[in-house]
């Protein structure tokens, strides 16, 4: 019978990803709830199992004494020293119970703990299982469409992707594999409850780990994350070892490893820069691939002017001042970009200190002494741009300057501007 027992409780065990501790616990607690139900109580009772050999048993703890007024705590003394002979009044005996005999009520009882317990079990094994996934990535498929909401089954259990975390642009079909951002694991008395996403920047994160070796040895490391789901995100990364490249290890040969990513995100852009313990180097990487004159950071109220060209301009705001909006979200500053006639004319330069000018009226950069203050390269005012990158045609330029928190409701008079400016160039 034990090894009966003991193999039912290794299968049993292996199908349900249950620790076989629990299951004998179960049993144990079910025998106690027996024994209360055919004597009435089972205080003085307790139940041993024998962890290697599965040998179980149930001892009746009984008090010796005189008259027994309660024969489930008290045992006469003849009786008594039939079990001990050295037994005297007061002492206390252990009687072995034989489970066999108890009754069919309390048998269905003891069935149903174990039953019960076995559930209890199964559902907290599910949870530990993907606890160990929360803020990390799983794939899954998606199952049923609940509203605006979707399930999507992760093989032992179904999670929520409610419509605050799906990306806007994307479309999920039934039956269609995707991978998820784990943000929230809870146990319920149904079962856990799971709350995933695709628009957290984490998710990111996780995608170049898994892809990234160089990421999950610490050789690299993501410093921050700023993303638009579905649109662009921006990357910081840093190289602990001189002879790793950060931003070329992540993006990979040819670009292989980013663009499983991208592909992975439905075509979301992502840049990748490095980062600088520097905010205001750290800045003109943000603001990649814009090129920047200079930048002027201050720490202390983590703000900062950024001058650029004046053909630059658009693409340092970004379409809709995207790309000035997550600069300022991967940084942490508060970031205005002037284009270099604006900061001129408002004495912006003169007051720095950084301009001059050489004999033909070119200006020519010199870096005062100002801390936090990055210099770009010298650009000529006719340098060529990617047009389909600085996106002057779609209104590139929303504003004459930026601040990042309020890029998007700024004017087009700039746009106008830009466009005669280099109609006239031309």
């Amino acid at each position: 019978m034990n090894s009966e027992l003991k193999e039912a409780l290794e299968i049993l065990g292996k199908e349900r990803n249950i620790p076989q501790d629990a299951l004998l616990k179960a049993i144990e607690s079910s025998l106690l709830t027996a024994c209360k139900n055919h004597f009435g109580k089972s205080d003085n009772c307790r139940v041993t199992i024998d962890r290697n050999t599965f040998e179980y048993g149930i001892i009746q703890t009984k008090r010796v004494v005189e008259n027994v007024e309660d024969p489930v705590e008290e045992i006469s003394l003849p009786d008594a020293r039939m079990i001990n002979t050295r037994a005297e009044i007061g002492d206390t005996v252990d009687i072995s119970i034989d489970s066999q005999k108890f009754g069919r009520i309390a048998t269905q009882n003891a069935k149903g703990v174990i039953v019960q317990k076995i559930r209890e079990e199964e559902r907290n094994s599910l949870y530990r299982d993907f606890y160990e996934h929360e803020h990390g990535i799983m794939t899954g498929v998606v199952r049923r469409f609940m509203g605006k909401n979707i399930s999507v089954n992760l093989g032992k259990a179904d999670a929520i992707l409610t419509e605050n975390e799906q990306i806007k642009t994307e479309t999920l079909k039934l039956n269609q594999r995707v991978k998820v951002f784990v943000l929230d694991v809870k146990n319920n008395p149904r079962g856990p409850h799971i709350s995933v996403s695709r628009t957290h920047p984490d998710m990111v994160r996780c995608l170049f780990t898994e892809e990234v070796s160089e990421i999950r040895e610490g050789v690299v490391e993501i410093m921050a994350i700023a993303r638009e789901a579905g649109s662009r995100t921006k990357m910081a990364v840093l190289s602990h070892d001189e002879n790793v490249d950060p931003v070329g290890a992540c993006v990979g040969v040819n670009g292989t490893r980013v663009n499983s990513i991208v592909e992975e995100l439905n075509g979301e852009k992502i840049d990748i820069i490095n980062w600088d313990d520097n905010p205001a180097f750290l800045i003109e990487n943000a603001l990649s691939p814009s090129k920047v004159i200079c930048v002027v950071a201050d720490e202390d109220a983590r703000q900062a002017i950024v001058i650029v060209p004046d053909f630059q301009l658009s693409l340092a705001i970004g379409k809709e001042g995207q790309n000035a909006r997550l600069a300022a979200k991967l940084t942490g500053y508060k970031i205005d970009i002037k284009s270099e006639t604006q900061a001129q004319e408002s004495g912006l330069l003169e007051e720095l200190g950084m301009a001059a000018f050489d004999e033909n009226g070119s200006a020519v950069y010199e870096q005062g002494e100002y801390e936090g203050t990055a210099f770009g390269e010298s650009y000529p005012e006719n340098d060529d741009y990617d047009a389909d990158t600085a996106d002057f045609s779609e209104g590139g330029a929303e504003g004459e300057s930026s601040d990042a928190s309020n890029a998007e409701s700024a004017g087009d008079d700039l746009l106008n501007e830009a466009e005669a400016a280099e109609a006239e160039e031309k």
